[in-house]
């Protein structure tokens, strides 16, 4: 047998992803963030959503024990609401001033393609806790969707009717619709009617009589649960969520960037990006949604999953979160759906955010132990750490920061929860203090070096110019 050329065993690295249909510049309270985003952010289509960094100071605001002695649960409930919305009110700043002051794109001149892998990397495996461990709960839904969606999106994408992708495109909905009727029925036949409470919880369709007691037509309106409470130490707490935020919008800004088969986003974009990202914040405690916003991770994965990246079709979604926003009876109708379902998605879906963030690797040197140590070690304390905070939160009933300064308790816990920003702060520093000088090619600079700027790759016009000539007003930096 011939010797194999090296042409044959290896593939050159690759600025943008094959087999992409549509490209980002496409034109065939969470809907507002997106609509802002997609139009005067990254431009970027990506969905933003509410966002599980905010939980640990959400739960430090819901249990302060000035808000749990009160004995009326209306009146509790209130407070808690006014207390969360200043928190994220204030806290909104953050993102704001990194973002419209520049502060952010100088930060990103750290990075580089090594950093950046266990950065995005984690932005999906650190998500694993969400996958099959929920899908686990409800093995008789959760594994026919997981199978379903693999068949429906990977086996049968060539499937065609009248020369469009059918199967390919709307693989999610229709597993989705296929196994939600098939647990409705289960539901129905009687089959969890003697089952535990947990498996009840986690595999009925009629949950809590949702449905029957929403209202018709609801319509959200600034500061509904009244004018917001300002802590100091509640908005410090939050503030960490925001931070973790960001680190966790920029990874999935890069993948969304790569799965969109668009340049990275240069320096200022992504700067940009994150000063609307504080203002959906901002949104988001003058509505009273109770979460921070962030980029969606499942939403970027989905690109991947239906080759799809158009930013057209995000704002259209984004309208339709808008509208159904406001039907009640919708908004329940979807709450029915088992999160199991929605677990079984997510194995897949959070699979390919990690592996586009593998895909950097292309662009460094894997043969360097250097750029092995810091993949390794980042990756690994990504994982573990966050893991060792979750571990100690279950079993004391409090994180491992646990002093009598209730926000330095949360600040350190939830900054420490998130995989990305452990592999952040992890990567960042040891690839710019560990032979940097000497190992910039390695790194995989000379390639990202173009990316830095608007100017310097001519396809950044095409991908993040904003729409209706506002380029004339707010020109790259």
């Amino acid at each position: 047998m011939a010797t194999p050329k090296p042409e044959e065993i290896s593939h050159p690295p690759m600025d943008q992803l094959q087999g992409l249909e549509y490209c980002i510049d496409s034109n065939p309270s969470w809907g507002i963030n997106t609509l802002l985003q997609t139009l005067f952010g990254t431009r970027l289509p990506t969905v933003v959503g509410a966002s599980y960094a905010f939980m640990v100071p959400i739960m430090s605001i819901i249990h302060d024990s000035s808000f749990t002695s009160i004995q009326d649960d209306h009146v509790r409930f209130l407070y808690t609401m006014r207390a969360v919305q200043g928190a994220l009110i204030v806290a909104s700043s953050i993102q704001i001033i990194l973002g419209y002051s520049q502060m952010w794109a100088i930060c990103s001149r750290f990075f580089s393609p090594l950093g950046m892998v266990p950065v995005i990397a984690l932005a999906g495996f650190g998500l694993f806790d969400r996958g099959f461990p929920v899908v686990g709960r409800c093995v008789e839904i959760g594994v026919p969707m997981l199978i379903l969606f693999v068949a429906f999106s990977q086996y049968l994408k060539n499937f065609q009717f009248r020369q469009h992708p059918i199967i390919e495109r709307f693989a999610l909905l229709i597993c989705i619709t296929v196994i939600w009727a098939y647990a409705h029925l289960l539901t129905a036949s009687g089959a969890y009617k003697h089952s535990p409470e947990k498996t009840q919880e986690n595999c009925r369709t009629d949950k809590a009589n949702l449905i029957s007691s929403a209202p018709w037509i609801k319509i959200p309106y600034p500061l509904q649960w009244g004018a917001p409470t300002f802590d100091a130490g509640h908005a410090f707490g939050m503030m960490a969520a925001v931070l973790v935020s960001l680190v966790e919008s920029t990874g999935a800004y890069k993948a969304a960037a790569r799965l969109a088969s668009a340049t990275p986003p240069p320096a200022h974009i992504l700067s940009r990006g994150i000063g609307w990202q504080g203002i959906g914040i901002l949104l988001s405690g003058l509505f009273g949604t109770l979460s921070g916003s962030a980029v969606s991770v499942e939403n970027v994965g989905l690109l991947g999953s239906t080759r799809v990246g158009s930013r057209r079709v995000i704002q259209i979604s984004a309208g339709f979160m808008i509208f159904f926003s406001m039907l009640g009876k919708f908004g329940a109708l979807f709450a029915s759906i088992p999160f199991t379902i929605f677990a079984a998605v997510y194995c897949v879906l959070f699979g390919l955010v990690a592996s586009v963030g593998l895909s950097f690797m292309q662009f460094t040197n894997m043969n360097s132990m250097r750029n092995l140590f810091i993949i390794g070690v980042a990756m690994f304390l990504g994982l573990s750490i966050p893991e060792y905070f979750q571990e100690y939160t279950v079993m004391a009933f409090h994180g491992p920061a646990h002093t009598r300064a209730g926000w330095f308790n949360d600040f350190l816990n939830t900054v420490f929860t998130s995989s990305p920003t452990v592999a952040l702060i992890v990567a960042v520093f040891l690839d710019n203090t560990l032979d940097y000088k000497e190992s910039a090619r390695d790194r995989g600079m000379p390639w990202w070096a173009k990316f830095r700027t608007f100017k310097g790759d001519s396809r950044n016009e095409e991908f993040y110019t904003l729409p209706f000539n506002l380029n004339r007003f707010f020109p790259p930096s």
